[in-house]
């Protein structure tokens, strides 16, 4: 299908199963709401799924990796060969999400969309669109054509999930330099001045964040990216990772499969999402607040709340698997059927 027509493919949350999960949240013995976004996100996940009967036994963890022409311009402490390295030590299941996925019974799933120079890696599914994107500084990251290649992987590999039996996805990324292609990205969309949304990624000194906030000046400058567009203003400054993630997150709302939001930069690709086709929010739940600046600013940009404060900025999908297991606790009380006329006691009231 063309994207016109999956964004019109894309079915509108069932109000009834949503209304259901809410009366059975309310029908549990404690306080209306006393679980807070937790319940909220049961709530949201039976609207979209069309059922009550929450059920994420099955889940996964889509990392998509690639590379970003924009180092270069010195805006990491690392040079692209460590985009590679963390690749093949996701595939190897050693990597620091790897371990926490194990813990939240979560599969890693590693994506090669376009890692610069890397050859077939077992436990590495190879969608490449590109080697590697160009240097937003001077020319577009992607083709218009890259772009919507990538967006269109990424609906894929929900698909894909979806056949596989997948209940659940969480987002995650690995890519030097895509903190500053997502600054890039998240001051346009937000129409914000480069400094208020561009932070110091993996650990940068005060002067190379100044550098790297005039990289995103210049890519800006140089592109006049389309607001109002965002496959233009992925193909202008963004990258094959975010590019793809757009892609999931719209793929989850097609097949009807909640997707998590990690940090800051599935949090752009979510919103350039929700810009291509409103009802792709249907699928995003949030984990955490990233601690670089745009993380706040994109989760209310998206409207979402994240139960998570914990000044995290590790990526790889460290948050949005850190969510997995208090879905899991709010579900254990959700499936209890620790009712108010179980105990025998009078049901709360809402209250005006």
């Amino acid at each position: 299908m063309e994207l016109d027509e999956i964004f019109k493919a894309i079915p509108d949350p069932d109000p009834k199963a949503a209304a259901q999960a809410r009366r059975r949240w309310d029908s549990l013995a404690k306080p209306l709401g006393g679980l807070g976004l937790l319940e909220e996100q049961i709530v949201r996940i039976a609207a979209l799924t069309g059922s009550e009967e929450v059920v994420l036994d099955n889940r996964a963890l889509l990392v998509l990796c690639a590379d970003n022409g924009v180092t270069a311009q010195g805006v990491s402490q690392c040079d692209a060969g460590v985009t590679a390295s963390v690749a093949r030590s996701l595939a190897a299941g050693s990597s620091t999400v790897c371990h926490m996925a194990a813990a939240a019974h979560c599969r890693v799933i590693p994506v090669d969309m376009g890692i610069l120079n890397f050859p077939p890696v077992e436990g590495i599914l190879r969608r490449r669109i590109a080697n590697g994107t160009g240097d937003i500084t001077l020319a577009p990251a992607l083709t218009r054509e890259e772009c919507i290649a990538a967006i269109e992987t990424g609906i894929a590999l929900v698909h894909e999930c979806k056949r596989d039996g997948v209940q659940l996805l969480a987002t995650g990324e690995m890519g030097i330099g895509n903190t500053t292609t997502t600054s890039a990205v998240t001051a346009v969309l937000l129409n914000l001045p480069a400094p208020a949304v561009t932070g110091r990624g993996a650990g940068l000194s005060r002067s190379a964040l100044e550098r790297k906030i005039a990289v995103v000046e210049s890519a800006i400058r140089r592109s006049c990216p389309d607001p109002d567009d965002p496959i233009d203003v992925l193909s202008q400054v963004g990258g094959l990772d975010l590019a793809g993630l757009c892609g999931v997150f719209l793929g989850g709302a097609l097949y009807r499969i909640p997707v998590i939001i990690d940090g800051a930069i599935s949090a752009a690709a979510a919103l350039c999402a929700l810009r291509l086709c409103p009802n792709a929010g249907s699928a995003m739940l949030a984990s955490h607040v990233s601690s670089e600046p745009s993380g706040r600013l994109l989760l209310d940009a998206l409207g979402l709340k994240a139960p998570i404060c914990a000044e995290m900025h590790a990526g790889e999908g460290t948050g949005a698997v850190a969510a997995i297991p208090l879905l899991d606790l709010a579900l254990a009380v959700y499936h209890s059927g620790h009712t108010f006329s179980h105990l025998g006691i009078p049901a709360y009231i809402p209250q005006q």
